[in-house]
């Protein structure tokens, strides 16, 4: 499953990346532009 940023689009993939975007920490913020997890959205 695949999260984008609604800030600067960049794209969590949680195949790449390990771990599932749930299982990270509430204060997770995007590596490219440090918004929070809030402003994530799942790509459909």
């Amino acid at each position: 499953m695949k999260y984008v940023c609604t800030v600067c689009n960049w794209v969590y993939d949680e195949e790449e990346e390990g771990i599932k975007f749930s299982e990270q920490p509430e204060d997770y913020v995007c590596p490219l532009c440090g918004a929070g997890k809030e402003k994530f959205e799942q790509v459909i």
